[in-house]
């Protein structure tokens, strides 16, 4: 029985709690929780004057603070609210374009001032019997520039590509343009991919038969097709009688020389000899402008197979050799005909004055650090195309920084020595620097 009351006593007070009054009901209930604070808008940008700048901040001036922000409920206080003010960026500092400004934080301003004359030298060496020396290291090598001896910053051994322009001389003798004409079909085999060729010829005159190309292309063959001529033929001027060759004469003597084959004027008691014209300068200077555009990094070369002879430029030797030292350029060359005849080819070299210079390619060689080669047979000229260019290709690269001013055009002397017996040095003497060898 008593657990009975129990129970019916419990029902009866759930049953109460169920039928609470509106206010009861508000009296037992938990306190509610304040709602978050609301969003507060970004700054405005009005007062932004200057451009907004990553990881700095936007404006010259920093923007007037605002009040402070209020919430919008009734409830507990939002929290408290930073004001956005845009940091000032730093000054930018005077633009010098011989200077550089690097700022340093918590220091002063370090300026550096920077003007390298990096000098290229090139240099060949051979032993007493032709032959080149390989194995030789940096401290074998002493370079003195005006007489002052300059540390060497850069020592190489590495092949470089060519840049080469070959230059025919098509004035020589038939029989010597025949051997000339036959060893043309070399050229190309003595070249690597990587390197591009040019090709002029000169008789009268230079012509360009193709800029530079492609050293293994198919246009190298078709051109050097076109660089083969006939040649002149050697002939004894005649003044007069039956072998003049001349029809209209005025007092025994030739009125027109053109009309005779020698182009001879005067008579049996006067002779004029003919003229020759070889444009060897001008020739070599078309070839160098053409060079001079060519990319510092490859190795310009000009070479030239000819007799050396020189007579009708324009140019002159001095200005023509001063625009290769100017622009690295080396001139190589096989002479041929009669610069390749044994002593005749040394007594060459003597210029009597108001006469035609006789081998004047030795003197380009000596002054750009070059080489010539004098062959006589068409098998000697074709291996003198694979020897010179391996020679030019293979080089010992010296570089060193003038302690001469950059700001000065005046001749340089170079001296370039190796410090073991019996070995012969080729490299440039001397050159003209340039506002390219500034950097």
């Amino acid at each position: 029985m008593k657990l009975g009351s129990t129970a019916i006593a419990l029902t009866a007070l759930l049953g109460s709690a169920l039928y609470l009054s509106p206010a009861a009901l508000a009296q037992n209930q938990q306190p509610t929780v304040p709602d978050a604070p609301a969003p507060q808008p970004a700054p405005p940008l009005s007062d932004v004057d200057g451009p907004i700048t990553p990881g700095v901040g936007a404006g010259t001036t920093p923007a007037a603070p605002s009040g402070p922000a209020t919430s919008s409920t009734s409830s507990s206080s939002a929290p408290d609210q930073r004001q956005f003010v845009p940091s000032q960026p730093p000054a930018t500092p005077a633009k010098d374009d011989f200077q550089t400004t690097t700022p340093v934080s918590g220091a002063a301003a370090t300026t550096l001032v920077l003007n390298v004359n990096y000098v290229e030298v090139p240099a060949i060496v051979k032993d007493a019997k032709g032959n080149l020396v390989a194995g030789l290291t940096f401290r074998d090598f002493k370079v003195f520039e005006n007489n002052i001896r300059e540390p060497l910053r850069v020592f190489s051994v590495d092949p470089a590509a060519l840049s080469i322009a070959f230059v025919i001389d098509q004035s020589l003798t038939s029989d010597v343009m025949a051997k000339v004409n036959d060893s043309l079909g070399a050229i190309q085999g003595a070249l690597t991919p990587y390197d591009e060729v040019a090709i002029f010829t000169y008789n009268n005159g230079q012509k360009e038969l193709t800029g530079f190309t492609g050293a293994e292309g198919n246009r190298v063959p078709a051109v050097l097709a076109l660089a083969k001529a006939t040649g002149t033929d050697e002939q004894v001027p005649t003044g007069g009688g039956p072998l003049a060759g001349c029809n209209i004469t005025k007092n025994g003597s030739c009125v027109d020389p053109v009309l005779q084959p020698d182009k001879n004027a005067g008579d049996n008691g006067f002779m004029t000899i003919p003229k020759e014209i070889h444009t060897l300068n001008d020739a070599i200077l078309a070839a160098a402008r053409e060079l001079s555009t060519r990319p510092k990094e490859r190795r310009r070369v000009i070479y030239v197979v000819s007799d050396g002879k020189e007579y009708g430029s324009k140019a002159k030797l001095g200005e023509v050799i001063r625009y290769l030292q100017t622009n690295k350029i080396a001139v190589y060359a096989t002479g041929v005909g009669a610069s390749a005849v044994w002593g005749e080819g040394y007594v060459s070299r003597l210029h009597l004055p108001f006469t035609m210079y006789d081998n004047i390619l030795f003197k380009y060689t000596y002054a750009t650090g070059g080489d010539l080669d004098s062959e006589r047979n068409m098998n000697g000229i074709e291996k003198s195309y694979a020897k010179i260019a391996s020679e030019a290709r293979t080089q010992y690269t010296l570089g060193y920084l003038s302690h001469e001013s950059i700001y000065d055009s005046k001749y340089r002397s170079i001296d370039v020595r190796v410090d073991r017996p019996s070995l012969e040095v080729i490299a440039k003497k001397g050159y003209y620097p340039s506002g390219q060898d500034s950097k």
